[in-house]
């Protein structure tokens, strides 16, 4: 009986034991969920209210990150009020262009980045803030808004040369010419962010930025598109999607996404979220979609 005793309870310490090990294995293959904080409120563009709904929806169905949405006061109220606790995220996401924030959110927002927060630029949110020092900076290049040649150079691509090239002619900050469907080219195919992806991909109809200008440091073009003359665009390659980093903080600054029919792109959607992780964590540990565009096939989400 004593026997039998000493071997129930050795049969059950090996399953505890087990239990522990199994336990111990996973443990540092636990998904991290990543807090997201998108910025709205204010935008030249009418549709941005929906957008956020949905680049909220693209991120959360990752299954990698939560995303809260801050909506600022209107156009010409009080800002005073708006005064996010950027500590209490990995990531910002803005999707906003409008009145100056207080200075005290400015200076919140610098550290949060500078100490290592990972930012999302997308779109219009490159118009903003003009005369904001640290966000040109954060941004690296940026349109409109009484932006020129003494924001910065304009950077753009040249083929001849194989490789970005700063403008610093006299010229305008920002412009675009008509939407329509465009081939978005890989530049940096070994950037986390683009690894895999087809080097060529259709883009769905959107702005095709042009002629930004700003401080360009610390910039590296993922991407890039011809933005056509015939089309009333500059006549020469573009950036589309970048990295930079500002202090301890890394940035990704996706420059599509003008209306709902474009962010619905494959494309757009993917490099968003692969973008969005790789900000807060340095990697991408996404695959790359089966239904993401190719240079002849342009593929989008309901």
């Amino acid at each position: 009986m004593k026997r039998l005793k000493v071997l129930h309870l050795f049969f059950w310490l090996v399953i505890i034991g087990l239990v522990l090990t199994e336990a111990k294995a996973e443990t540092p293959f636990a998904k991290k969920i990543y807090k997201v904080l998108i910025i709205d409120g204010q935008n030249n563009h009418r549709n941005m209210a929906d957008g956020t709904v949905m680049m909220k929806k693209f991120l959360e169905e990752t299954g990698l990150f939560t995303a809260d949405v801050i909506t600022t006061p209107k156009k010409g109220e009080n800002m005073d009020s708006f005064k996010p606790d950027f500590s209490g995220y990995d990531v910002v996401l803005s999707n906003y262009n409008g009145d100056a924030w207080p200075e005290a959110t400015n200076t919140a927002f610098e550290k949060f980045v500078k100490n290592g927060g990972g930012l999302v630029i997308v779109h219009a949110a490159d118009n903003a803030f003009p005369k904001w020092l640290a966000y040109n900076k954060m941004i690296g290049l940026g349109g409109w808004e009484g932006r020129n040649e003494k924001s910065g150079p304009y950077l753009y691509f040249d083929e001849a040369k194989g490789k970005m090239v700063k403008d610093t002619a006299k010229g305008v900050g920002g412009s675009h010419g008509h939407q329509h469907e465009f081939v978005v080219t890989t530049r940096d195919v070994k950037h986390p962010i683009m690894k895999g992806l087809p080097t060529a991909w259709l883009h769905q109809k959107d702005e095709l930025y042009d002629r930004l200008r700003g401080p360009a440091e610390n910039v590296n073009v993922l991407a890039t598109a011809y933005s056509p003359v015939e089309q009333k665009g500059s006549g020469r390659i573009e950036p589309m999607l970048m990295t930079l980093q500002y202090g301890k903080g890394r940035i990704f600054h996706t420059t599509l996404g003008h209306e709902n029919y474009s962010q619905k792109c494959v494309g757009f959607i993917t490099t968003l979220q692969r973008g969005t992780e790789w900000v807060a964590s340095g990697k991408v540990t996404q695959a790359v979609p089966a239904d993401f565009p190719t240079v002849t096939k342009g593929s989008a989400r309901p």
